[in-house]
């Protein structure tokens, strides 16, 4: 398989930061590969800030530091919700409710990228999906 451009699901960047004993064998393979283009959606970065608020996801620092430093150190690229992103989403099929996994999936189509998770949904929303 040549190159593929990857989009870390939220937990699977979360993993890779702090529990990468959780990530599976054919995941890490994928991340591993230093020919594949690994990318972190603005919709995690959200999802991630709003959680730490709500006192749902402990951080070993604030999200404003912590995040960026994360992204830099697993050479991750930050990548932006466009309009059409945003279109996608509310065209996808209506089989699963979640704004984060609907934005994910719909990030990952229009950009063409496989989406690393093991979150099956972001499949039955019509994402290309590694785990």
């Amino acid at each position: 398989m040549g190159p593929v451009k990857c989009l870390l699901d939220t937990c699977t960047f979360l993993w890779l930061a702090q529990q990468p004993s959780q990530i599976s064998a054919a995941a890490a393979a994928v991340i591993d590969d230093p020919a594949n283009g690994l990318g972190v959606s603005e919709v995690s970065l959200m999802e991630v800030v709003l959680k730490h608020a709500a006192g749902r996801l402990p951080l070993p620092d604030a999200p404003r530091v912590w995040i960026p430093e994360r992204l830099e150190f697993h050479q991750l690229q930050l990548l932006s919700l466009t309009p059409e992103v945003i279109y996608r989403c509310g065209e996808l099929p209506q089989v699963y409710a979640d704004p984060f996994d609907r934005l994910l999936a719909a990030h990952a189509i229009e950009a063409g990228m496989v989406v690393i998770s093991p979150d099956r949904f972001l499949s039955l929303l019509g994402a290309s999906r590694v785990w």
